[in-house]
């Protein structure tokens, strides 16, 4: 297979990368694979501890499809039986441990979703094939390989240690599981988050330890969630699913800042960078409304994850909420939420009850006071008393919650 040269895939690999170690050991294996024909094998480790996918996951699978697009070849480990253990990394404490139910149900669901981010088809490798076969003799001659003193090197083990915080030895056993996977894949590059450094690491001193040429250490940042503060989490109610409707994507990706948006831009598309920061020039210039460049990057995204005329209708709702008159002339422009008629007692249902089953509010507190606020309505009209009983409903209900949630009640059963 003929690769582009060596200068031309650093430019594409480095993109957005917080650290290449090494550098210059990876373009000595660029150049290798470049004169040989003969691709570089990427790994990519991921725990199945939850089934779904949010676009900061797809920082890390971007650059996986940057590789592959290059030609190289791609490893894409789900770590089912490490999953099993529980991975603290990031983390104050331990993190659940899955059985092997939960672990092979949200590898089914993480393998069709990451479908959508590399596109074509590749077989995932599972690191139960290697581990599942280990003896009690094996895991400890494995432990050998790395110190107590290395392990508490690591900064949650040492916050947490230095906190009194319990550590299990379990815990300190899943780097070098995690590093023994690159030695059995004979991995080139291993791609992770800036939290899975330290692990990372380890696979490098495993493959050494087991005679293997040394894998390069590709950190990738962690996308900050709509808040831009935080890391988008699901439990910190901050992120963009990339299996949510166009319309639900489009209009988290208008909320985020402006600061935010570029690097969005940067690590969520294939934008050029030079591109990028002319946007920015012309905005500082008040050329370009930052707007206009926001639904673009809207536009891109769902593209990615949809096609061009999810994009386009994606666009058209957005504009259409927030025109300021059309709201309520376009039902296709509210998104379904149903609840069940079981929940309406004698055909009756507190409106605060019905935002809160509805999903628009985490409570029926936080629905009373949105509707004390005015930002409420109910077919066009202004919703003031938080007591109200909402009949059940004969025609169509549409409500608009805030400047940005617009809903149409279904009542199922």
């Amino acid at each position: 297979m003929k690769f582009k040269p060596v200068k031309e895939q650093l430019e594409i690999i480095k993109r957005g990368a917080i650290e290449i170690i090494s550098e210059t050991e990876l373009e000595k294996k660029l150049e290798k694979s470049w004169q040989s024909g003969k691709p570089l094998v990427i790994k990519a480790g991921f725990d199945p501890s939850a089934p779904d996918i949010h676009l900061g996951h797809t920082v890390l699978l971007r650059k996986l499809k940057q590789f592959q697009d290059l030609g190289h070849e791609i490893k894409f480990l789900i770590g089912d039986f490490t999953g099993m253990i529980g991975d603290p990394t990031g983390k104050s404490e331990l993190r659940k441990q899955l059985t092997k139910q939960e672990v092979e149900a949200n590898s089914k669901t993480y393998q069709l979703q990451v479908s959508k981010v590399l596109k074509k088809e590749i077989q995932p490798v599972f690191n139960s094939t290697w581990f599942e076969k280990f003896t009690p003799y094996d895991f400890l001659r494995l432990t050998s390989h790395l110190t107590v003193a290395q392990i508490l090197a690591r900064d949650d083990f040492k916050k947490r240690y230095n906190s009194g915080k319990d550590i299990s030895v379990l815990e300190f056993i899943y780097p070098l599981l995690q590093g023994y996977d690159s030695v059995e894949l004979k991995a080139d590059v291993e791609l992770g988050g800036t939290d899975q450094k330290f692990n990372l690491l380890v696979g490098r001193q495993l493959q050494k330890d087991f005679d293997c040429p040394m894998q390069c250490v590709l950190t990738m940042p962690l996308l900050e969630g709509l808040d831009g503060v935080q890391k988008m989490s699901k439990s910190l109610n901050n992120y963009i699913g990339i299996d949510e409707s166009a319309d639900d994507m489009f209009g988290k990706i208008m909320s985020i800042s402006d600061e935010l948006m570029f690097r969005y831009y940067e690590l969520l598309t294939d934008i050029p960078l030079a591109e990028i920061e002319q946007m920015k020039r012309q905005i500082s210039k008040q050329e370009l409304h930052p707007k206009d460049c926001k639904q673009k990057l809207a536009r891109i995204i769902i593209e990615f994850y949809y096609d061009a005329q999810a994009g386009q209708k994606a666009a058209e709702v957005f504009a259409a909420r927030f025109s300021g008159g059309t709201d309520w002339d376009n039902s296709d422009n509210f998104e379904d939420r149903v609840i069940d008629k079981s929940q309406w007692i004698e055909g009756k249902l507190w409106i605060c009850k019905v935002l809160t089953l509805a999903k628009t509010c985490k409570s029926n507190s936080d629905a009373r006071r949105l509707i004390e606020q005015k930002a409420v309505s109910l077919n066009g009209e202004v919703i003031t008393d938080s007591n109200l009983e909402l009949a059940l409903p004969q025609e169509e209900c549409l409500l608009k919650v805030g400047k940005k949630q617009f809903i149409r009640i279904i009542v199922n059963g």
